[in-house]
């Protein structure tokens, strides 16, 4: 999967508390329960993003699981230890998230990731699918994935190029990453429905992005980044794109964007009613 720096996932994480879906949330906090022996699974963890939501949102009760980070980035793995390991019960796992079969993954209560999915293949959905669908027959197991970006977004004040932008920018969110072709903006509904296919109860909700002034530096790297994403792409030439660039930073300080999300959180029959 493709790196992220410490500095990225700092600066984009007060805009992604702000859009987690607090219903879901609260809803995968009670699915979790007080047993302090429980275990979350965090895929593609980072430094902790998911665990300091559970944190910010709340304790319920005095009881705090246990967490398995996992991530292919031994230096985010070590920024998560340095912040949660005095103070939670934390194991990191840096191993290739590709090989589902291989994830440590037995006598967990929970699965959770956090703005990963939609850089995931088909093919690693129905393999977490099919392993936790394995799972459930002797020992439930939830997943909560938050953030899934959904291919929308909307600037104010518009500018022409903004569709056609959007329109190759969800092209390469299409490109491997690293654990095979990404879905991209259709992840999430592809996700939905092999989860209800595979017998869970699905929940999902809209969790945009709401950027404005107070996040400036973060539009203003989300707008380069956006640029470099797309400058490749044959339905665009450099003149319009340098265009559409100078505007966007022009008007971080005036402007606002709406870029969609969506959290999903899915549960499985109680096994005595199997």
């Amino acid at each position: 999967m493709s790196g992220f720096s410490v500095d990225w996932l700092d600066l984009r994480e007060p805009a992604d508390l702000r859009a987690r879906d607090a219903s879901l949330l609260a809803q995968a906090k009670s699915w979790l329960g007080e047993d302090p022996s429980s275990i979350v699974v965090d895929l593609g963890a980072g430094t902790g993003a998911t665990l300091r939501a559970f944190i910010d949102s709340g304790e319920s009760g005095s009881s705090t699981p246990h967490w398995r980070l996992m991530d292919q980035d031994a230096e985010l793995l070590a920024e998560a230890r340095r912040r949660f390991a005095s103070s939670h019960k934390l194991e990191t796992c840096e191993l290739d998230l590709a090989n589902v079969s291989e994830l440590p993954l037995a006598g967990i209560r929970l699965v959770t990731a956090s703005a990963i999915f939609d850089l995931v293949s088909a093919t690693f959905i129905d393999s977490l699918v099919t392993t936790l669908q394995s799972q459930c027959r002797t020992e439930a197991v939830g997943l909560y994935v938050a953030l899934n970006y959904d291919g929308t977004t909307k600037w104010t004040p518009a500018h022409s190029l903004d569709d056609p932008v959007l329109s190759a920018f969800n092209r390469d969110q299409r490109r491997n990453k690293g654990l095979g072709p990404a879905l991209g903006p259709k992840a999430c509904i592809y996700l939905k429905q092999r989860l209800i296919t595979a017998g869970f109860t699905v929940s999902s909700a809209s969790s945009p992005w709401i950027l404005d002034a107070v996040d400036g530096t973060l539009m203003t790297e989300l707008i380069n980044g956006i640029a470099t994403a797309v400058a490749d792409d044959p339905n665009l030439d450099s003149e319009s794109l340098r265009d559409w660039l100078d505007f966007r930073l022009a008007n971080v300080q005036i402007g606002k964007c709406v870029i969609g999300h969506r959290d999903l959180l899915a549960l499985p029959e109680p096994l005595d009613s199997r």
